[in-house]
């Protein structure tokens, strides 16, 4: 794992810009607390941050490589699980390694095959690479978008980073955010590429970015692709299983402590039971940990969206596959504890609004980081195999905008109802998402002879995979960074997705079920009641106080009349809401109470410029 961070300006020598790649480089320092680097020559600077995984003494970085034309250097985090055979081939074509890390395999698959080296990669990454030999700058990112990468272009080259904040730090990035910046805050969409703030963007997954003195090139080497699928349904049954221990025998490979996140449901349990039963061979066991909230399965109100708690469920796993398990329970004071959520808006750079949901789950990855480096979670799964209610929604299965906003107000309230009446109507996010869901159905290839109800479910599954997925990789990446913990997603393996994104529906859910296939794959590992389990989403607090103390915040921020939050929401609404008794208390009061506190230390932390025209 780890965070990167650069410069390249070809009018400049950086080598006596350190200060500036120092600052830039701190900011990464969550994301790599073990070490710290730099590596400056002529008009290329890379900055980096360790969190070690592999070789521990060995996988220090910036590393390079001096070739008769000149170094070649590289900054990269992630995981390459396929490093092992890479390492094996490129030893056979020549290469000779110093240490035994997946870094330096990425390197020298560089030196080996250029760029085209992302063809060969199996894994989760975000690499920058200086080839002085070119004077370009070649920067990676995995197929699926689980490790994030963002870059600014400048005058004379470019600025990026792990996160926006590395970018920021540079006086040359710009802190301004405009109408397209706050319509993906609210829209819930994610425009591949968009970084919210001005001049920012990301390098999109699968992609390559070419930065040289003739502009900037990118090019695409992996996308999801539309396929004939020849299995039947034990063949297709068996090749997920074939798959998923591969997956995770591969992804357990670690020099440092490891775990599973467990909720209880079939994604994660799933992935815990095999993972335990391939260490099981080893003799070792697998730790587990799940979050719970105090009183919430004692108390638990069943609604629309989650029908049981998790923890009976969670506990029928650990006793089944022997996991050394552990609950991290926690209390709505730390929920809606002001530091807590000041520590989420940092680690993600942007106010999200996702509420106690991020707060649970930053809390979740702190406590777990003092016993793990290394975490697996189930992440993914659902918008693989299909497992949310919207596949089986049959307004949403009609296509006219992308399925998961088609219940949102109804299961999650509306956020966007605290803003004044001027900035929803500069927002237009109707018209914006109509927009972005007309771009992001145009693309996706219909297989000869697919029935319309098949390719619509293929339109589903696509934009779950390319759209909705995203927000959650990004989510999970920052709030495990922000502590230092590295999680991996075994179902965003590329094999795995490529091969399920393309069994049609009528396979996915061949019992008339969700995820029909990854539960069959799995049940000789699974307990009867996961198995049986439907589907319930990552837990909330259902607890009242916790209401009660998001309205006592936003009466302390009321108290600011000035504070520059009230350019963008409602305060007359705030008013209404912050008097509302706790039991009256709506979705849409309680998100767009989260909302406001969130947007309110967003502005205090980044004073950002927003441009409302």
């Amino acid at each position: 794992m780890c965070g990167i961070t650069g410069w390249v300006s070809y009018e400049r020598n950086l080598v006596s810009e350190r200060a500036t790649l120092d600052a830039m480089t701190e900011t990464m320092s969550c994301r790599g607390p073990d070490d710290s680097g730099v590596w400056a020559a002529g008009p290329a600077a890379l900055g980096h941050r360790r969190l070690a995984i592999i070789d521990l003494p060995g996988g220090t970085q910036p590393m390079s490589v001096d070739t008769p034309e000149g170094p070649v250097a590289l900054v990269y985090s992630g995981e390459t699980y396929n490093f092992t055979e890479l390492r094996r081939e490129l030893g056979t074509r020549g290469h000779r390694f110093t240490t035994d890390s997946d870094t330096e395999v990425v390197l020298r698959a560089y030196l080996e095959w250029g760029p085209a080296l992302a063809e060969r990669l199996n894994g989760m990454y975000a690499f920058a690479i200086w080839d002085s030999r070119t004077r370009r700058l070649v920067m990676v990112r995995d197929r699926m978008g689980i490790k994030p990468f963002y870059y600014a272009e400048t005058a004379d080259g470019v600025l990026f980073g792990s996160e926006p904040k590395a970018i920021l730090a540079n006086p040359l990035a710009r802190r301004e955010v405009g109408l397209d910046g706050l319509r993906e805050l609210f829209a819930f969409v994610k425009t591949p590429g968009h970084a919210v703030w001005e001049g920012m963007r990301e390098v999109e997954p699968g992609t390559v970015v070419t930065v040289g003195e003739d502009g900037i090139r990118t090019h695409v080497y992996w996308e999801l692709e539309t396929r004939p699928h020849t299995d039947n349904k034990d063949e297709s049954v068996a090749h997920v299983r074939s798959l998923m221990d591969d997956i995770v025998r591969r992804q357990l490979v670690s020099d440092v402590p490891r775990c599973t996140l467990l909720s209880g449901g079939l994604d994660s349990s799933a992935m815990t039971a095999l993972a335990a039963q391939q260490l099981r061979e080893s003799g070792e066991t697998v730790r587990s940990f799940a979050v719970d909230f105090v009183g919430q399965t004692e108390n638990f109100v069943a609604d629309e969206l989650r029908g049981t708690p998790d923890t009976p469920f969670v506990h029928d796993v650990a006793r089944a596959s022997g996991t050394e398990h552990q609950d991290i329970v926690l209390n709505s004071d730390d929920l809606a504890d002001p530091e807590v959520r000041s520590r989420v808006i940092r680690a993600r750079d942007i106010p999200m609004g996702f509420g106690d949901m991020d707060a649970s789950l930053y809390l979740l990855f702190k406590a777990i980081r003092q016993h793990s480096t290394v975490a697996l979670s189930g992440e993914s799964a659902d918008e693989v195999f299909g497992g949310y209610k919207q596949f089986f929604d049959p307004e949403a299965r009609k296509g006219h905008t992308f399925p998961w906003l088609v219940r949102l107000e109804e299961h999650f309230g509306d956020d966007g109802s605290v803003l004044n009446d001027s900035v929803t109507r500069a927002l237009d996010l109707p018209g914006y998402i109509a927009d972005s869901y007309s771009t992001a159905v145009s693309g996706i290839q219909r297989l000869d002879g697919e029935s319309d109800f098949e390719y619509r479910m293929r339109r589903i599954s696509h934009l779950h995979l390319t759209r909705f997925v995203r927000v959650l990789l990004d989510r999970k990446d920052r709030a495990s960074m922000a502590v230092g913990l590295e999680v991996r997603v075994p179902f965003c393996d590329h094999r795995l997705v490529e091969y399920v994104y393309n069994a049609p529906w009528e396979l996915k859910s061949f019992d008339g079920r969700e995820k029909s296939l990854l539960r069959e794959a799995t049940a000789d590992v699974l307990p009867r009641s996961v198995y049986d389990r439907v589907k319930s989403p990552y837990p909330s607090t259902q607890d009242p106080r916790y209401h009660t103390a998001l309205q006592d915040n936003v009466k302390d921020l009321l108290a600011k009349p000035s504070h520059q939050v009230f350019d963008l929401v409602s305060k007359s609404w705030l008013e209404k809401a912050v008097k509302v008794d706790t039991p009256q208390i709506t979705q849409a009061s309680r998100r767009g109470l989260e909302r406001t506190l969130d947007l309110a230390l967003w502005i205090d932390m980044y004073s950002p410029t927003l441009t409302l025209s």
